[in-house]
């Protein structure tokens, strides 16, 4: 998949940077996605002594029973700028994000997509976005992060009247703007 290829590309630019530049590495866990039993890893390098490039990828292949469901693949690579010293205290950040999905009866906050309750969508989504963050050093190699942030995302979408209905009843795309990234991330940092 086109997705998997870029996230693979990305994440092999983080390692040859790393390689070239002998500089700093984490390695991160979203705490708020693993609640969600979305599988995910974060991999962020640094690239000068004020940037960082982190690359993270999201997988949720799960059904969650009574006919729901949000399946999705999602890569989100993110240039931060930090205030102090990489890796510790505040930054903010560019975000991109891209991926697909396969949804059914999610009920969305504040109302974002009132038809995922009762209709299937799937389809795939891109935007950008910034966002600012605060980072904590736990000890030698760990570390402790906090970012929220905010942007636009395009969904393109094929509509189902059920889970399991194979014919489509519309397509389309939805705009969003709002919240697109939040981290609570536990770091391990090489």
């Amino acid at each position: 998949m086109k997705i998997k290829r870029t996230m693979l590309t990305l994440w092999g630019v983080c390692v040859l940077a790393t390689l070239a530049n002998g500089q700093q590495v984490g390695v991160e866990t979203n705490l708020l996605m693993d609640a969600t039993r979305t599988v995910n890893l974060g991999v962020e390098v640094g690239l000068s002594k004020k940037f960082t490039l982190e690359v993270t990828g999201n997988y949720n292949p799960w059904e969650c029973g009574n006919n729901k469901q949000f399946k999705m693949l999602m890569a989100q690579p993110e240039l931060r700028y930090w205030f102090c010293d990489r890796l510790n205290g505040h930054f903010v950040g560019l975000h991109l994000h891209g991926g697909i999905y396969n949804a059914v009866g999610i009920k969305m906050p504040f109302g974002a997509w009132k038809e995922l309750e009762d209709h299937r969508f799937k389809g795939h989504f891109y935007g950008a976005g910034i966002s600012y963050g605060y980072q904590w050093i736990l000890g030698k190699h760990w570390n402790l992060e906090a970012s929220l942030g905010v942007g636009y995302a395009r969904a393109k979408y094929e509509k189902y009247t059920c889970e399991t209905c194979v014919t489509k009843a519309g397509e389309g795309y939805k705009n969003y703007v709002g919240p697109t990234k939040a981290v609570l991330g536990l770091i391990y940092v090489f």
